[in-house]
């Protein structure tokens, strides 16, 4: 890279944590981290979007728990493995869908809005990127998107104010890494240039 800023490096230096420390992040933290979601792009400047932050440790494990239960009985709509080996590792002694995270941040959006996903996800990368830059680890979470329309997990999330009808779109686990972790290797050939 022959351009280096702040920027450029915090994106360099993210890496998905999937090891997290029992250590809870500060409030002053999680606002920051909330106040970079609100900032990203979103279609039409509508803003349409939900972030619900938990912290509280007795929700997450039920949580989790309702999770591995929906798993039980969900079918992946496609052949990606991912989907596969987490309904695996669901049925796992300490299975955990956000690695133990002490912050799970979830990101909804209104129903029937074409950009619900792409909005959430900017955001979602805007947190991540700023978690890096607050030395704190984080990591995409797809779980809760996969089983959005488990009667269970929807019932639950219904319950912690996420409304009904709102999509889930994804969640970001965030909390301090364990370990370091380094960079894995960027693949050749996936960017194209026409001048």
């Amino acid at each position: 890279m022959s351009i280096n800023n702040e920027v450029l490096t915090c994106i360099h230096e993210r890496r998905s944590t999937r090891r997290f420390g029992d250590q809870q992040i500060s409030s002053e933290q999680l606002d920051a981290l909330l106040d970079a979601a609100i900032w990203a792009p979103s279609g039409g400047n509508s803003q349409s979007w939900l972030f619900t932050a938990i912290q509280n440790k007795t929700v997450l494990l039920h949580l989790n728990e309702l999770v591995r239960e929906g798993f039980q009985h969900w079918v992946p709509d496609d052949d990606y493995p991912g989907k596969l080996r987490m309904k695996e590792n669901s049925q796992k002694a300490g299975y955990n869908f956000c690695y133990q995270a002490p912050t799970l941040i979830i990101a909804s959006n209104v129903p029937n809005y074409e950009n619900a996903m792409a909005d959430c996800s900017l955001a979602l990368e805007n947190i991540f990127l700023a978690a890096r830059s607050l030395r704190l680890g984080s990591c995409y979470i797809n779980q809760l998107h996969w089983l959005r329309d488990d009667p269970g997990v929807r019932a639950y999330l219904l319950e912690l104010g996420i409304p009904r009808e709102h999509t889930i779109c994804s969640s970001a686990a965030i909390g301090f890494a364990a370990i370091e972790l380094t960079a894995p290797i960027r693949k050749q050939g996936t960017t194209h240039i026409i001048r």
